[in-house]
């Protein structure tokens, strides 16, 4: 998946301008795939000169104008042919994984201390899906369409960081 793609999906979801589309793609897209402001913003006059998107320039009182983007016909085109296209089997490369195996060379209680960190973080970051997940979607069952599909991934990051918090806990208790 390139960036473009990324890009596209949360514009097909809403146009948006560059600054809007950042900031919404840091709080849903931006778990799955992330990107910098500026990598945004320069994809996005790439995707413009390429046609997949265009921009209205919005008057804005007392601020500086503003540049709202659409997709474009040839990008709901580029979109659709990108999600036909065979996804290949993501690969599991975690510097925690090799830094637990190699405990045993270096300095445990510190690996420990970094474990119990990033169990932190995952609880946060689960807390924060969990939140969404009951503010946006009370009634899953009742959900169909993109609002489905949008849960399912929510839902996929529930259980990721599910596993995560696991793992590392195991792994924390395992040596304590």
């Amino acid at each position: 998946m390139a960036l473009e793609h990324a890009l596209l999906v949360a514009l097909s979801e809403r146009p948006a301008a560059g600054l809007e589309l950042a900031r919404r793609f840091d709080r849903s897209i931006g778990f799955f795939w992330s990107a910098t402001h500026q990598q945004i913003y320069k994809v996005l006059r790439r995707m413009e000169d390429d046609g997949w998107v265009t921009a209205q320039t919005i008057e804005q009182s007392g601020r500086p104008e503003k540049r709202e983007y659409t997709v474009t016909d040839v990008g709901h085109k580029v979109l659709a042919d990108w999600i036909s296209t065979t996804t290949p089997r993501a690969g599991f490369r975690s510097e925690i994984a090799v830094k637990m195996r190699a405990a045993s060379y270096g300095d445990r209680d510190a690996l420990l201390a970094n474990i119990a960190e990033l169990i932190a973080d995952h609880r946060v970051r689960q807390g924060h899906y969990e939140t969404m997940s009951a503010r946006d979607y009370p009634e899953p069952q009742q959900l169909a369409g993109h609002e489905l599909d949008t849960y399912l991934v929510l839902r996929g990051g529930i259980l990721q960081e599910t596993f995560w918090i696991a793992w590392l806990t195991e792994y924390l208790e395992a040596h304590a």
